[in-house]
């Protein structure tokens, strides 16, 4: 399986231009934006960020088996039930095809299960309970999950200066041991020192592609059938051996 992974566009629009056209050009068999699709610091109204991200999502997913998961510049209303803010627009997403907050799909040998941002603990206790009744359908899969906040203490949340991870996360990777989290949210991990775009927790390898400015944003493609990952940025680019037991070096290329 070939896996393209971004997150953190906050809405620039150039790099979904970038990203239509590396989906019009190249095959993947799963195409992942892993949250903050919106930026609550635009000046444009957060409605119309929504309809504009609407339009490049029903391309991208006519081209492409494409996965959206929330993040915290997401959220556009409160849940009037928990008062806690949710992507509730991204239902729209659904309806052009992409598989969005919510949803576990098979994708080959593997189980895809998408997490969105939680904003309390009402949220954040629906994710517990959708891992646990997915856990079950995951074994002997490769299980994937996509979560905008990488896990607390990685160095993928690694902001230079502290971790700025999801602990809850931390402790779904314990229990469940997933094969890959493809997350983002900590825009410098991968080029802080000590900070990096790809870590390893137990048997479960960790992804986040960092965020950087221009028409082309970082990325990472995983092919899992080679064993693969690789971080495409401006500081350069990097592959990582998913074979090995760590991630203990960089090669250029």
């Amino acid at each position: 399986m070939k896996i393209l992974h971004i997150a953190d566009f906050h809405y620039t629009l150039k790099q979904w231009d970038w990203l239509a056209r590396v989906v019009e050009g190249e095959a993947f068999d799963l195409v992942v934006k892993a949250g903050d699709l919106l930026d609550i610091a635009s000046i444009v109204e957060t409605e119309v960020q929504v309809a504009v991200t609407l339009k490049y999502v029903a391309a991208l997913a006519a081209k492409a088996a494409f996965v959206v998961s929330s993040g915290n510049h997401d959220g556009n209303t409160r849940d009037p039930e928990t008062g806690e803010r949710v992507a509730r627009w991204l239902r729209r997403a659904r309806r052009e095809g992409a598989r969005i907050d919510g949803e576990s799909f098979e994708a080959g040998d593997a189980l895809v299960t998408v997490c969105p941002w939680w904003d309390g603990p009402k949220t954040r206790d629906s994710i517990a309970a959708l891992l646990e009744a997915e856990a079950p359908r995951a074994a002997g899969k490769r299980w994937i999950w996509v979560h905008h906040a990488p896990p607390q203490g990685s160095p993928a949340s690694w902001t230079g200066r502290t971790h700025f991870g999801d602990t809850a996360v931390e402790e779904w990777i314990a229990r469940y041991q997933p094969s890959l989290v493809l997350s983002g949210h900590v825009h410098q991990a991968p080029f802080a020192r000590d900070g990096s775009w790809i870590a390893r927790l137990g048997g479960t390898w960790i992804f986040n592609p960092g965020r950087q400015i221009g028409p082309v944003p970082t990325h990472i493609i995983v092919d899992t059938d080679l064993g693969t990952a690789e971080w495409y940025s401006l500081a350069g680019n990097e592959r990582a051996d998913l074979r090995a037991a760590s991630f203990a070096g960089t090669v250029e290329f």
